[in-house]
């Protein structure tokens, strides 16, 4: 079709609506609709996100049994205190029959969840298992009364918050994308909310967010219980260590503080005979409503929305093309060529929001030494008037370098075309790509390296940092190789975080060192600013950088909240790369770079460094001109196995990084195997079954929990219709401020 997503702002809302009646503010279940009518148009499969306040349970029933729909819930549960007081809005309700594990609830058991705790929720949860299921098509129950200033929420989601959700759903099934409202009752941040939902799908920049911060432990609790219950269905969720039995009794009240339970506490009498039809939902008393009016209009003039003459910039020079070997090499001139007329026969450069630089910027000597000494200066200088001789002998004293008379100036070419993306990107131009050679990652202080003669990447942060007055940069390397030269220069700040995914092999993969292994995390002002991802298996592809990217990448990104997004681009680990030896397509560096683009206001400036297979480089770079642009990007698939050595070294860096990133907090917890385990753990707090078994607290009905400890629906009954939200005028200020 022409149109590839769409917003329905529709009323009333849906989600809550039962196959025979009407239920919570809900006549028709919209979205059941949409999926129905979607899956009778022939689509295989199609994901549900459902991130309104309360649990959509008319949703989940009418696919709880269909592996073709995923549904996935975010909603408050207070263990069944909240609205629709079910038993079967807990985490441990995962589907029947075939669609076991593909039900997914996130039960909130507490007020005042943010955005940090929703962002953990999307990187742990909702995307690693969306990404995994790669859906056709994406549909969304968009409440917004988890918004901040919503009475019947209780919780502090900011508006802008909403679009970062979005886009992070818009890069699955080829972008095609529905969001239909559902609830939210604060008129002033669900207009904003809504607003910046629309900005969204239209392809502009996500609003700006604060650094996320600590998770509450209640949630922290609950993604584990998730995990628990859904890790056998799901190798993304299986990076946790497994726990195959309950410690003994002395640590029980440890293991209650970290574990979730399966308690579950309806109000009494509920369900009640007959349910009110008026004054039965949730308010504020003046006061309360008048202060988070106040909130609400400070987050929103707080919140930057950045608008730009150009969504994208790009930088070629074909003056670079001039430092080549004497005979065959890898880093070839072809390289950047190709690149570049892959992005013309994409027609990119047709779009009159695409702007193509000017051409011969070159470094100063002033700009080279804000990372490099004087004598690597002078050293590169002199290449200039020497002999052939000369110059081999002196590339002979390196690294892996070969030296031409005009090496030195397309060195200079090529760090001055990432300067000039960067003064576009902090001006006129939301992002940009630098087509360069000689690459630079590998360059240290003093010497040339690896290929590389100047840092380009590293000039470009302290660059942005001295000359723009950045005080937050962020460096993703994406090379195959660990950018060492870039690591050395930043290790003791915390103006650079850098981070590296990079084949390690124990230090035997090129360049050979312990410094790119996962226990080096910087030192001084800059420990913990360095996180290497360092893999010791071969053949690593989409799925091993994908789940790199959701558990490590992305966290520490929003909680560093950078200013401006630097990647040295190296797409040596693409698949068919004769150095690489690994498999990463070009749509996975696509959809890295799609998640990237919501940080930093959109600036972000992707330079290339290796990659030396001409039709995988070029294809890649192409995908990620396509997601600084907006574009919709071709599906992702994670078929792969996953590999013990590969949760080995996310588990180490976890691990690690742990201590220095509370975005990171309880990643490396052993979970149970099973979520009976859960139930036992319940038992011995609470003195009563809690799951096994059909004695657990239901709402009256004989709905339990069945097969094992997973909650099913039973044949003698599915769980009966609840009431509306509230059966009390409530004054909520005392639970706002919980």
């Amino acid at each position: 079709g022409k149109v590839h997503n769409g917003l329905g702002l529709v009323r009333p809302p849906g989600h809550h609506a039962m196959e025979d009646e009407l239920n919570g503010f809900c006549g028709y279940n919209n979205i059941v609709i949409a999926a129905r009518t979607a899956l009778n148009k022939g689509l295989k499969k199609i994901l549900i996100v459902d991130f309104d306040l309360h649990h959509g349970q008319g949703v989940q029933r009418a696919f709880y049994e269909d592996p073709r729909v995923l549904y996935m819930s975010v909603h408050r549960y207070e263990d069944g205190r909240y609205w629709p007081h079910l038993r079967e809005s807990n985490f441990d309700f995962i589907g029947d029959g075939s669609g076991v594990g593909f039900n997914v609830n996130v039960p909130l058991n507490v007020t005042g969840c943010g955005t940090t705790e929703y962002l953990a929720i999307f990187h742990r949860i909702f995307l690693p298992i969306a990404t995994e299921f790669n859906p056709d098509l994406v549909l969304v129950s968009a409440g917004y009364d988890a918004a901040i200033g919503c009475p019947e929420g209780c919780m502090k989601v900011s508006p802008a918050a909403y679009s970062h959700f979005i886009s992070s759903l818009s890069c699955l099934a080829g972008g095609r994308l529905v969001i239909l409202l559902e609830g939210g009752y604060c008129l002033d941040s669900l207009s904003e909310a809504a607003a910046l939902t629309l900005r969204t799908l239209i392809g502009q920049t996500t609003g700006s967010l604060p650094a996320s911060g600590p998770i509450n432990p209640s949630v922290l609790k609950s993604i584990l219980g998730v995990i628990t219950a859904l890790r056998p269905y799901w190798k993304s969720l299986q990076l946790c260590p497994v726990l195959p039995t309950l410690p003994s009794p002395d640590d029980l009240k440890l293991m209650q503080n970290i574990y979730p339970s399966l308690e579950f506490h309806p109000p009494p009498g509920f369900p009640p005979d007959t349910f009110p039809t008026s004054d039965y939902y949730l308010v504020f008393d003046a006061e309360t409503e008048q202060r988070l009016a106040l909130e609400i209009a400070k987050i929103n003039l707080n919140t930057r929305l950045r608008d730009t003459e150009f969504r994208l910039c790009v930088a070629y020079d074909e003056q670079m093309c001039r430092h080549s070997d004497d005979g065959p090499h890898p880093e070839a001139p072809e390289r950047i060529v190709r690149i570049y007329e892959r992005i013309k026969d994409g027609k990119l450069f047709e779009h009159e929001d695409v702007i193509e630089l000017a051409r011969g910027r070159r470094l100063t000597v002033e700009e080279v030494l804000l990372v490099h000494s004087q004598s690597h200066w002078d050293k590169m200088t002199r290449t200039v008037n020497m002999d052939v001789q000369e110059r081999d002998d002196l590339a002979e004293e390196y690294n892996s370098i070969y030296l031409n008379q005009f090496s030195f100036e397309c060195g200079l070419l090529s760090g001055g075309a990432v300067l000039n993306t960067v003064d576009r990107v902090m001006a006129d131009c939301r992002s940009g790509i630098a087509i360069v050679r000689p690459p630079g990652h590998h360059a240290e202080e003093d010497e040339a390296h690896g290929f590389c003669l100047f840092n380009n990447i590293g000039i470009a942060a302290q660059y942005a940092i001295s000359v723009h007055g950045l005080n937050r940069v962020l460096i993703l390397d994406w090379d195959v190789h660990h950018g060492n030269g870039i690591q050395h220069m930043f290790y003791d700040t915390d103006q650079v975080l850098y981070i590296s995914i990079h084949r390690y092999d124990q230090a035997s993969f090129f360049p050979c060192s312990e410094d790119a292994g996962a226990d080096q995390v910087g030192e001084g002002a800059g420990k913990g600013f360095n996180v290497n991802i360092p893999w010791n298996s071969r053949k690593c592809g989409d799925l091993e950088y994908f789940l790199a990217f959701m558990n490590i990448v992305m966290p520490i990104a929003y909680e560093y909240n950078p200013e401006l997004v630097l990647v040295s681009a190296g797409f040596d680990a693409a698949r068919g790369d004769p150095l690489g030896g690994y498999r990463v397509t070009p749509q996975m560096y696509g959809l890295m770079t799609h998640h990237l683009s919501a940080l930093a206001d959109g600036k972000v400036v992707i330079a290339l460094e290796g990659g030396y297979n001409l039709t995988s480089i070029s294809e890649s770079m192409y995908m990620c001109a396509r997601a600084l642009h907006g574009d919709p990007l071709p599906q992702v698939s994670l078929d792969a196995q996953l590999r013990d050595e590969v949760v080995d070294t996310l588990q180490e860096v976890m691990q690690v990084q742990q201590q220095h990133w509370a975005s990171l907090h309880h990643t490396a917890i052993p979970v149970p195997d099973q979520v009976n385990l859960l139930s036992e753990l319940s038992s011995r707090k609470c003195g009563q079954v809690a799951g096994g078994s059909t004695d657990v607290q239901s709402d009256g009905d004989g709905g339990g929990v069945e097969g094992g400890g997973v909650a099913v629906y039973g044949n003698s009954g599915s769980v009966p219709v609840s009431s509306p939200r509230s059966q009390i005028v409530a004054n909520t200020s005392e639970n706002l401020e919980k």
